[in-house]
């Protein structure tokens, strides 16, 4: 029985396809409070005065809390590093005398349901003295709150022995991420037990407990953090938030659970941003295209505060460390900084920073190409790191494993039949119809370890997992695992990781997740390292347990244990028909631990943590083919195709997923999303009449296909979650260039939107 890499049916899509889920919003604690957060209209301001009265005089008002008054007055997030350039900030719970973004909460008020909470806040009066707003990444004089050199090599007498060397500027758009569900939570308070309790729909249980206790000044035990069903994360709520806190607070203060779900306005205005990044970059070439040297300035947007536990570095270390992705260069000079502006905070967002730097290196290699007069194809093959170059460090310390760069691409040139393609496009251009080729490769350091820890310079290291794996008497098992799922079927895939290992059905597993009560120390989801790390946790658990179970099983075959296996439900003497169930086992582990060995204890109960030091790379190419209408600007995507190295696929039908999931999201910030201010700080894009998300006729028809090269990690797997967001941005804006380049146009701002394309054609 094989079950690692089985397209099992997902565990928990009984419930969640039946209405059965159990989210933040379906949570009704009896004697519940509601939460409305007042919110300020200004970017930048001096808070002189809150007016509370009407609203308290409200009906159903429980009370109103302001930044001034003691209970949020003393607290402050600060994300730590400790890189020397780092500026810590102090986020405020309730913004006090000072709002610095639009849409920054000044008071929360509390009622007995959610419509008198929102009556409420709008009746609470606020007096702004409104300051000067810096809006733009690029304005000056700019506030930096980290900035970094990423330096190998010569790179000034390289680009000086260059054959050709060109420049360019590039911006990427400012995202959401807009999961299904937004942010939300319900906090608990026991006087009695002196206990707090949170329900979140977070992606880092963990990690927001820890923040909790030093901000509330409680030990960890004393509060207990649960992620219940949630209904998607892509990082952004991967954040401690003032929200949070605020909840916190607000149920220690009033001796009652309240509850707060964040509104789709309030999503927009004031969950983490993500991608208004920068670039100005000068790369030099040889003759027959080889890439000699890369020197770029980057500025990411970090919004107005620095969010925890990240920092405000998140993207520009990113940017810098992972510029030149699947490409091999020895000299290489990236500045990076993360400026301060009157905007939203940034954070985390499926891929962190590597759609905008894929765009980037991507764009320059067909600039480079076309001033060389190389087809896109051939400057890539000479540039990617190739398995005869393995182990390959990067210019800035990061060690490639992965053989599969070239064969990712050489597929998905295959799979649109390039040479054909570019036959098609001259006959187009002939007639008058302006198709374009893009390409694009890229690669996702997955699985990060402790010498690959993401974060820059935290107080912790984000390298390892735990998990528990439990067997009971009757021969069930149960999961306990320290990772996350917002969707991705993790209850499935960990399950399966244990039942191969165990030798029993994916149905006699049970997987537990999101409670911090309940399951081992875990950091939770980003960086595409469930099944990487946590699936290493839970195999290494379960074969603590499998190993036990042999041991008792060759005491009671009088065999040895090597010499036996677990194979459907049963332990099996190898080469003859002598076996002894699993259930028997458990049960003698359990119940008749007189027929144990000597020397083994009573339980089947192990605890492991695996961490896989370095990490892994993942690997993928995506090519497309474009038409453009010159008349509108408008942009068809005939032709997507995505092929991905995920490693070992553990199912393949939740990979599938994954990859079409991230390729879409990829196409709705090449195509369509863009979070746009104005000079004063006001959000133009607000709701969803004018952030344009992808629906699905908006979405091209993805052709997929897979690479299986096992990573060297404990499961063989390389994360999958945000290889796919990595390459849409990158292989549109090349094709779209392409179908124009007879024009003399060059398309590298993003998003790539019909207003923008036609802006660009001549007249």
């Amino acid at each position: 029985m094989r079950v690692f890499g089985a397209a099992v049916r997902r565990k928990e899509d009984r419930r969640l396809l039946t209405g059965r889920g159990r989210f933040v919003g379906d949570l009704d604690l009896p004697g519940m409070l509601h939460v409305a957060f007042v919110r300020s209209p200004h970017a930048h301001a001096r808070v002189s005065a809150v007016d509370a009265a009407r609203a308290r005089r409200h009906p159903g008002i429980v009370a109103v809390v302001t930044g001034r008054d003691a209970v949020v007055a003393a607290r402050r997030l600060r994300a730590r590093s400790a890189l020397a350039t780092y500026v810590e900030t102090e986020q405020p719970i309730l913004a006090w005398p000072t709002v610095r973004f639009c849409g920054e909460a000044v008071a929360a008020v509390v009622a007995t349901d959610r419509y008198a909470a929102e009556d409420g806040a709008a009746l609470v009066g606020v007096t702004y003295a409104p300051l000067p707003p810096v809006v733009d990444v690029l304005a000056t004089p700019a506030r930096v709150l980290l900035s970094r050199r990423f330096e190998q090599g010569d790179v000034d007498n390289a680009l000086a022995r260059a054959a050709v060397s060109v420049e360019r500027e590039f911006r990427t758009n400012r995202q959401a991420a807009m999961p299904m569900e937004p942010r939300g939570g319900v906090a608990e308070w026991s006087a009695a037990e002196g206990r707090l309790t949170l329900w979140s729909s977070t992606q880092v249980p963990h990690l927001v407990r820890h923040g909790l206790a030093e901000i509330l000044e409680l030990p960890e035990s004393a509060i207990r953090v649960v992620a219940p069903d949630v209904g998607g994360g892509f990082g952004v709520k991967a954040i401690l938030y003032p929200e949070d806190v605020a909840l916190c607070l607000l149920a220690r203060h009033l001796g009652r659970s309240v509850k707060w779900v964040e509104q789709r306005r309030e999503h927009l205005l004031a969950a983490a941003h993500a991608r208004d990044h920068h670039y100005a970059v000068r790369a030099g070439f040889e003759r027959d295209g080889r890439l000699l040297a890369l020197d770029v300035r980057v500025a990411c947007n970090a919004g107005a505060y620095s969010v925890y536990p990240w920092t405000a570095g998140i993207e520009a270390l990113m940017a810098g460390g992972l510029l030149t992705g699947p490409y091999k260069l020895h000299d290489y000079r990236c500045e990076v900084r993360a400026v301060a502006t009157n905007t939203a905070p940034a954070g985390p967002y499926r891929g962190v920073a590597r759609p905008a730097t894929t765009f980037v290196m991507e764009r320059v290699l067909d600039v480079g190409a076309r001033a060389l007069g190389l087809d896109p194809a051939q400057i890539r093959r000479v540039n990617l790191i190739g398995p005869a170059d393995l182990p390959y460090t990067s210019a800035t310390r990061l060690v490639h494993d992965s053989p599969s760069y070239v064969v990712c691409f050489e597929r998905a040139l295959a799979a649109i039949d390039y040479p054909a393609a570019r036959v098609e496009q001259a006959r187009a251009r002939r007639q008058g119809r302006w198709l374009g080729i893009g390409l694009a490769a890229y690669n996702e350091l997955t699985g990060l370890g402790q010498a690959a820890s993401a974060g820059p310079r935290m107080p912790f290291r984000t390298g390892h997992e735990g998990a528990t794996v439990r067997m009971d008497p009757a021969g069930a098992v149960t999961v306990l695992a320290g990772v996350t799922s917002q969707g991705q079927g993790l209850e499935t895939t960990m399950a399966q990781v244990a039942a191969e290992e165990l030798g029993v059905e994916v149905d006699a597993v049970t997987v537990r997740i999101g409670d911090t009560d309940a399951t081992p120390f875990g950091l939770g989801a980003f960086a595409s390292r469930q099944a990487v790390i946590g699936g290493g946790a839970v195999m290494l658990a379960a074969r603590g347990v499998r190993d036990k179970l042999l041991v008792i099983a060759a005491h009671v075959l009088e065999a040895a244990p090597a010499d036996l296996r677990l194979v459907d439900g049963h332990a099996v003497v190898h080469g003859t028909d002598r076996r002894v169930g699993v259930a028997e086992l458990a049960r003698i582990a359990h119940l008749e631990t007189h027929r144990l060995p000597p020397d083994v204890e009573p339980g089947l109960d192990v605890t492991r943590f695996y961490d896989p030091i370095r990490g892994t790379f993942a690997a993928g190419a995506q090519a497309v083919v474009v038409s453009v209408d010159p008349q509108t600007g408008t942009i068809e995507v005939l032709r997507h195709v995505c092929v991905e190295d995920t490693g070992r696929v553990i199912n393949p039908m939740i990979v599938d997923g994954q990859v079409s999931g991230a390729v879409a999201q990829g196409v709705g910030g090449a195509l369509y999303e863009h979070l746009v201010y104005d000079p004063a700080g006001q959000l133009q894009t607000g709701t969803l009449m004018d952030y344009a998300l992808p629906r699905a006729a908006m979405t091209p028809r993805l052709e997929i296909e897979h690479v299986e090269e096992p990573s060297q990690t404990l499961t063989g797997v390389r994360g999958v979650g945000e290889g796919g967001t990595l390459g849409p941005a990158a292989a549109l804006a090349n094709a779209v260039s392409d179908a124009l380049a007879p024009l003399g146009v060059e398309l590298n701002d993003l998003p790539l939107h019909p207003g923008r394309v036609w802006a660009t054609l001549p007249r």
